[in-house]
C-alpha cells in the first residue's frame, strides 16, 4: 500500500509539474504593450494594429497584448519595465530625450517640418538613435508617431512667446522641454501625462502642450479655455524594446515583430494626418477657442536652445545639421 501511495504521489506532483512548465511555456508567449495613451489616441490605434498585424502573423506561437492609459505605468515606469522584462513593448516620446542626448534633438522648435521629413530622417538616420537607443539597452522597432504639439491653457489665447510669460505650463519630463518653454517666459512643470487632466482641473497648472490627439481623447478641452496652434514641436513615438528581450526570442517571433512595426508606420502616419484634420472642429465645438501662432515669432525666439544643444550635447550641431538637410523637398 505505501509503495502504491508513494507512486501515486510521485505521479500526481509529475503532472503538476508539467501543468506549471505548460503554464510557464504558455506565460512567455505573451508580448504585453504598455503605453500612456488613452482611449481614441492615436498611440492606442497604433498599437492596436501592431497587435492586429503581429497576432494574425504569430497566430499560436504568441500573442500581443495591448495596455493602454498608463496602467502598467508612466514612461518613465515602462522604461525601467522593459529593461526588467515585464513590459515586451512601450511607446515613449519625448521621454526619449532623457534616455540619451541624442534624441533631444527632436526637441528643438520646428526642426521637423512634415510627416515626410520625418520618414526621410528615419531613413537616413535611424541608425544613428538605434546607437542611441542601444547603449542605454533599448532596441527601437520602428518610428511611430505622438504629433505636432500644441498649447492649452485657461490664461489667454498664445500667438507670440511673450503670450507664455509667467503661465503654468505642464511639459514631459524632458529637459530640452523645460529649457525652450523657459526661454519662451513659460513657468514649465515636469509631470507624468496621467496627473495632467487632473491639475488642470483644479488650477495646479493653467495649461498644457501636447498634439491634438492627445489634447482630444485625454478631454482637455473639458478643462481648457484656449488652444493656440503652435505646432513648435513634432515629436516622433518609438515602439520599442529592450535589447536583452528582443535576442532571447525566437528568429520567428523578431521577423513578425520587425515586420509588423515597420508597417504600421504607415498607417500611424495616416491616421495621424486624418486626426489632425479632424480634431480642430470637434474642439471647437466642446466651447475651446482655437487661434493661429505667430510661429515664426516662436522661430525667432528659438536661436538660444539651439546653440544650447549644439554647445552641450556631443555632436549636436552636426544632428541638427544633417535633420535640417534632409527638409529639402518637403
Amino acid at each position: 500500500m505505501k509503495a502504491k501511495a508513494y507512486l501515486a504521489g510521485v505521479a500526481l506532483a509529475a503532472l503538476c509539474a508539467a501543468g506549471l512548465g505548460s503554464t510557464a511555456a504558455q506565460a512567455q508567449t505573451v508580448l504585453k504593450f504598455g503605453h500612456v495613451g488613452e482611449p481614441g489616441s492615436l498611440f492606442e490605434a497604433s498599437a492596436k494594429e501592431f497587435a492586429r498585424c503581429a497576432n494574425e502573423a504569430l497566430g499560436d506561437k504568441g500573442e500581443v497584448q495591448v495596455f493602454g492609459s498608463s496602467q502598467l505605468g508612466n514612461d518613465q515606469e515602462l522604461l525601467q519595465k522593459l529593461k526588467l522584462g515585464q513590459v515586451q513593448f512601450s511607446l515613449p516620446s519625448s521621454v526619449m530625450s532623457s534616455v540619451s542626448d541624442t534624441f533631444g534633438v527632436f526637441e528643438m522648435p520646428y526642426i521637423i517640418q512634415d510627416r515626410d521629413h520625418i520618414k526621410r530622417v528615419s531613413m537616413e538616420m535611424g541608425d544613428v538613435f538605434q546607437e542611441a537607443a542601444g547603449e542605454k539597452g533599448y532596441r527601437i522597432l520602428a518610428f511611430w508617431e505622438n504629433g505636432f504639439r500644441n498649447v492649452t491653457n485657461n490664461t489667454r489665447p498664445i500667438v507670440k512667446p511673450e503670450d507664455l510669460q509667467g503661465i503654468k505650463l505642464r511639459t514631459p519630463k524632458g529637459a530640452w522641454r523645460v529649457k525652450m518653454f523657459q526661454a519662451y517666459g513659460a513657468n514649465p512643470t515636469p509631470m507624468a501625462f496621467s496627473e495632467v487632466f487632473t491639475a488642470l482641473q483644479t488650477g495646479v497648472i493653467d495649461g498644457q502642450e501636447n498634439p491634438l490627439a492627445q489634447i482630444w481623447s485625454a478631454k482637455f478641452p473639458e478643462v481648457q479655455k484656449y488652444l493656440s496652434m503652435t505646432g513648435h514641436v513634432y515629436t516622433p513615438g518609438y515602439i520599442l524594446t529592450s535589447q536583452q528581450q528582443y535576442e532571447s526570442w525566437p528568429d520567428d517571433i523578431k521577423s513578425v515583430v520587425d515586420d509588423c512595426a515597420v508597417s504600421t508606420q504607415d498607417f500611424v502616419y495616416d491616421h495621424a494626418a486624418q486626426l489632425d484634420n479632424d480634431l480642430v472642429g470637434k474642439i471647437q465645438e466642446m466651447g475651446t477657442e482655437v487661434n493661429e501662432a505667430d510661429k515664426q515669432a516662436f522661430i525667432d525666439a528659438s536661436g538660444a536652445i539651439y546653440d544650447e544643444f549644439a554647445n552641450s550635447v556631443e555632436g549636436g550641431q552636426e544632428l541638427v545639421d544633417r535633420i535640417q538637410a534632409l527638409a529639402q523637398g518637403s
